[in-house]
């Protein structure tokens, strides 16, 4: 795919101006949104008919996003995160993709969290996804399928999805990739693997 894809002048406008857009993310297709704009959540919420007691995952430009939500990150937490994630972007981010759900006991941010008092984030690996990220601000990104659909490969599938609902569509080709791995942190350090 190419990189190029996310440094595009109008997809950062829409996002900018609280749109909703389909376009690759570092995985696969994503219906993604500012993640700090409730109203934005909860139209793709509603457009991808998702189960409002599941929360999705955010795509962040860089570690010290998480502020943004009020997670606080322990030692214990850090150690493990750096097997993943770089603190300081001087060494290579882990080339398979991986989510980490962390606590967030914020109740502002509940239209994220839906009620379980955690959140799940990503750091992509291409570095032009990530400028993107820092540009508009976090991303909310679940697959770009209705609940119980499978995720559109296309942008053609993704067009029979959900026609005119979306304000953008970016077409990065066929995706066959796969969801990330998506682990539990504990404040502790210890570590669930909740899909493989």
């Amino acid at each position: 795919m190419n990189e190029n894809i996310w440094n595009d002048e109008n997809l950062i406008e829409v996002l900018e101006e609280n749109g909703v857009v389909v376009m690759p993310t570092d995985t696969i297709y994503g219906i993604v949104g500012k993640a700090l704009n409730k109203d934005v959540v909860e139209r793709i919420y509603k457009t991808r008919e998702r189960n409002p007691e599941k929360p999705c995952i955010m795509l962040i430009g860089d570690v010290k996003e998480l502020e943004k939500f009020s997670v606080v990150v322990s030692e214990e937490q850090k150690k493990e995160l750096e097997k993943y994630w770089s603190f300081d972007n001087t060494h290579d981010l882990q080339p398979r993709a991986v989510s980490i759900v962390l606590d967030c006991l914020d109740d502002s941010l509940e239209y994220l969290h839906r009620g379980t008092k955690t959140l799940a984030f990503r750091l992509p690996m291409p570095q032009s996804l990530r400028d993107l990220l820092l540009k508009v601000g976090p991303l909310i990104a679940p697959s770009a399928n209705p609940e119980a659909l499978l995720p559109a490969k296309n942008i053609e599938e993704a067009k029979g999805y959900f026609g005119d609902k979306i304000d953008l569509y970016v077409d990065g080709g066929e995706i066959e990739a796969r969801a990330s791995k998506l682990i539990k942190l504990n404040n502790d350090g210890s570590v669930l693997v909740l899909r493989e």
